[in-house]
């Protein structure tokens, strides 16, 4: 499970990389989808985190 929680980390860190650029970088309508997926990365990479420092965190 740890490298599921690596892997969420990881993949979070590239959505935020992608997203700063591209949400300047973008026209209009594009430009949210950028952002959002920076929001997402964020979250994702949060929660990776979380997990890899305390794995049964969201167990009872």
């Amino acid at each position: 499970m740890v490298l599921l929680y690596v892997a969420m980390a990881f993949s979070g860190i590239a959505l935020i990389c992608w997203g700063l650029p591209a949400a300047h970088r973008l026209k209009s309508p594009l430009d949210v989808v950028a952002a959002l997926a920076v929001l997402v990365g964020v979250v994702t990479a949060l929660l990776g985190a979380l997990l890899i420092a305390v794995p049964g965190f969201f167990q009872g």
